[in-house]
């Protein structure tokens, strides 16, 4: 485990500083969620959206989140990932807090996040259960 504490991090949206090669790593590897996932179709994404990283003092980038947004009305906060010798120790809070306080100001509508284990974090810096998501549908991605 990483001796860094959750204060010990520099959280930063500067696109030109996500160490893409790494996130590309993380989410193709060991995120259930976007696994296999391309280096190319991670650095398209990438340019298209909001990037959050976390970093150290030696600007080692440790953590990743994305916000698809069209900076209006809607957000979809994404790809969030912290590398597992720096979990644990509140960074996930500290980058969650970060995007919320960079979204807050832009008075969107509806900011949305789907998540499998992390209700308890997510919950800490506002998000809360969809109220009604039987009004949600998805694409069918079949072909058919």
């Amino acid at each position: 485990m990483s001796a860094h504490r959750s204060t010990d991090y520099e959280i930063d949206s500067d696109l030109a500083r996500m160490d893409l090669d790494r996130v590309h790593q993380w989410l193709s590897t060991d995120a259930y969620w976007a696994l296999g996932r391309t280096r190319e179709t991670v650095e398209t994404a990438a340019r298209n959206s909001l990037n959050f990283g976390a970093f150290t003092s030696d600007g080692t980038q440790v953590a990743y989140a994305r916000v698809v947004t069209d900076h209006a009305t809607f957000a979809w906060l994404c790809d969030v990932y912290l590398d597992r010798d720096h979990r644990g120790q509140g960074l996930g809070t500290r980058l969650s807090e970060a995007v919320v306080a960079k979204l807050r100001p832009m008075g969107l509508k509806g900011v949305l996040l789907s998540t499998l284990d992390a209700h308890d974090l997510y919950a800490r810096v506002g998000f809360v259960p969809m109220p009604n998501p039987e009004k949600l549908m998805i694409l069918d991605q079949s072909g058919s």
